[in-house]
């Protein structure tokens, strides 16, 4: 049986993962959904101070003090950045990286540089403004859209300015690099940051890549389809 640490998105927590999780703890695999600092459960921590590498810590200690090894490491979306920063922490822990519809940055990236946004705020001072409101998302069940809208938080912005830190591209790590792609979201020209993460991996022979047929909320509108994949890539 597998350990797997899931990472969850911006604006997000481990709800979001709720049904894989139980799913895949049925299946007899034991399976950690931190929650990131300043969002879902914790909202109550938000500060300005709340960065990428707060939620780095949150994933690293997750796994350090709990002891985990042979980890299946998986961020989803904005949890593509935090996952990669962590391994600088506990690579050595992973047997295998999972980008599911994620970031997949490359050192000295964010997420500002990859989707290319404007410049935010600063976090401090005259005309300050330090917490991004949750993106509109689009999910299969009008009914899990709306359990899932009154939980969606506002985020600290230096979680999305911060560039990651990565020692050695991820190819040259030994661990196994799966990138999983939502198919039904439409592809833009230029590719989005999701579309061109997803080429990359389909074109080269470290990387193995699937794509489930919904749109970006996965763990939300397939979580079968999701954990079924996911237990067949371990």
């Amino acid at each position: 049986m597998a350990t797997f640490v899931l990472v969850h998105g911006a604006w997000g927590g481990a709800h979001g993962f709720g049904k894989v999780r139980r799913l895949l703890q049925a299946a007899g695999h034991e399976v950690f959904t931190p929650s990131l600092t300043g969002i879902g459960e914790r909202a109550h921590l938000a500060s300005p101070q709340v960065c990428l590498t707060t939620h780095i810590a949150d994933v690293a200690n997750a796994a350090l003090y709990e002891d985990l090894d042979d980890i299946v490491l998986l961020g989803f979306s904005y949890g593509g950045l935090v996952v990669t920063g962590a391994l600088e922490h506990i690579a050595g822990r992973v047997s295998h990286l999972v980008y599911l519809d994620a970031f997949v940055p490359a050192d000295g990236d964010s997420l500002t540089t990859l989707t290319a946004a404007a410049s935010a705020a600063p976090a401090v001072g005259p005309g300050s403004s330090w917490l991004v409101p949750p993106m509109a998302r689009d999910f299969d069940d009008p009914a899990e859209a709306a359990w899932s809208a009154a939980r969606r938080t506002p985020q600290p912005a230096r979680c999305f300015s911060e560039p990651v830190r990565l020692a050695r591209p991820l190819e040259d790590f030994p661990f196994t690099r799966t990138y999983i792609k939502a198919s039904a979201e439409p592809r833009t020209q230029p590719p989005s940051p999701f579309w061109a993460a997803a080429d990359r991996a389909k074109a080269s022979p470290a990387w193995r890549y699937r794509e489930l047929d919904t749109t970006h909320m996965i763990p939300s509108n397939r979580p079968g389809d999701l954990t079924r994949l996911l237990t067949e890539l371990t």
